[in-house]
């Protein structure tokens, strides 16, 4: 497929798996917010542990930046929202506070890049469709709350 490397596969494959996780976590939360998102919210959070790995092996096997950088952002984003939203319980959400706002979307967004751009050097077709999926979880995720 496309002549790509093993390397390639793995990246596209967590990268496309990461999307769509969060398109069933928003769908879910979208219906049943209250019963869902806090017993089960944690989920996305704790996805961060295959994002570093998979980001640690693509490190180690000499990647180009662009390609592992993502699972480290995805740390950075389920640290500051784990602690954000389950270690201190703050509802930063509603009524909006832009000092806890402003950096939980950053470090959300660079996440979503930095697997939706590298996409674009290994294939288009791909870099296209992830786009489709991105404007899908991000229309779920405004809707959600």
């Amino acid at each position: 497929m496309f002549g790509l490397k093993k390397l390639d596969y793995l990246f596209i494959v967590w990268a496309f798996f990461f999307q769509i996780a969060l398109i069933i976590h928003f769908a879910v939360r979208k219906r049943f917010f209250e019963t869902y998102t806090l017993k089960y919210g944690w989920i996305v959070y704790a996805l961060c542990i295959p994002a570093v790995i998979v980001s640690l092996i693509l490190l180690r096997a000499g990647k180009p930046w662009y390609f592992w950088f993502g699972g480290f952002l995805c740390l950075l984003f389920a640290a500051y929202g784990y602690y954000t939203d389950y270690i201190r319980q703050i509802s930063w959400r509603s009524p909006i506070v832009p000092g806890i706002m402003i950096p939980y979307i950053t470090l959300y967004l660079s996440t979503i890049m930095f697997y939706w751009w590298p996409l674009w050097r290994i294939n288009r077709t791909l870099w296209f469709v992830y786009t489709g999926l991105y404007v899908v979880s991000t229309i779920l995720n405004i809707t959600s709350h």
